[in-house]
């Protein structure tokens, strides 16, 4: 089974599924190896480790591409790319779609906010029309060459308009063709359990860490019919706290150890990135 059929039955078993964001090929192997069924490459991870700046609309195509290229070699589970607005109307829309396409993706994330776009969980967010952000949805489905390529349609318009106007435009997401529908940044309990009795597609339900949503478990969330729990940064978040907390002995005591439990060994580092195989692949053409 392809990656884009086999993201397809998990996502329509709504069985509350854990998809971790990865923000670079080495978060994207250490996911795989952890036995989760499917990735998500985060947008704001790729600008916060790769930019050092806060998720407020500095990604480009460029860099999402040459992101998912790159994670799509490194591992062999299903790719959530997160595109942000689509980079443009819905001509760029088109064009992101194809580009990311090719480059891997298994699915594709498109939101309805103003560009210059900025987290969910961000204050001073505004959303594009409805019949704007309906007709860049129509552009991402055409875009398509692969007819298992994923859409999934995100609207922040709960933060802006109120839940109710979310609703509404995630049904109209869904007219216009969406496969999976994110409704971005709910606030309360009762929201996020009326979702799924709401809308009829397949959603996926954001757990940010310190972010306006509940957190919620993942389990209770299959229960109530979600497809996908997203955990976008939740690498992201343990990697600096883990880097923060190692150079700080570090930089203390002048020393640190293999035997601190501060670090990843030496060997399951090289183990990570696959030097076992690479040695074998070395002595084929030796």
């Amino acid at each position: 089974m392809s990656t884009r059929k086999s993201l397809k039955t998990l996502v329509e078993a709504r069985r509350g599924a854990i998809v971790p964001g990865a923000f670079n090929a080495l978060s994207a192997k250490v996911v795989e190896d952890l036995g989760f069924e499917a990735i998500y490459i985060t947008g704001a991870g790729v600008t916060n480790m790769w930019f050092g700046m806060p998720d407020q609309g500095f990604m480009g195509l460029a860099e999402i591409a040459d992101h998912t290229a790159r994670i799509r070699d490194a591992v062999s589970v299903p790719l959530i790319v997160d595109a942000d607005t689509g980079f443009g109307n819905a001509l760029n829309v088109y064009h992101t779609v194809r580009t990311l396409e090719r480059a891997g993706a298994d699915c594709i994330q498109l939101e309805d906010q103003v560009a210059p776009k900025r987290c969910g969980h961000f204050s001073g967010k505004d959303v594009i029309s409805t019949e704007e952000a309906v007709s860049k949805i129509k552009a991402a489905t055409d875009a398509r060459r692969d007819a298992d390529l994923l859409i999934m349609a995100r609207t922040d318009a709960a933060a802006v308009y109120g839940f109710e106007a979310a609703v509404e435009r995630a049904q109209r997401f869904t007219e216009a063709g969406a496969d999976i529908l994110f409704v971005e940044a709910v606030t309360t309990a009762d929201d996020i359990r009326a979702l799924p009795q709401r809308l009829e597609k397949p959603q996926l339900m954001n757990m940010v860490i310190g972010g306006r949503t509940p957190i919620v478990n993942a389990t209770e969330l299959g229960e109530l019919g979600y497809g996908i729990v997203l955990y976008a940064n939740a690498a992201l978040q343990g990697a600096v706290a883990g880097m923060q907390k190692a150079l700080t002995v570090l930089r203390d005591d002048k020393e640190v150890k293999e035997s601190s439990g501060l670090v990843t060994p030496f060997a399951e580092r090289q183990r990570l990135v696959g030097k076992p195989e690479w040695d074998a692949l070395e002595k084929i053409y030796s």
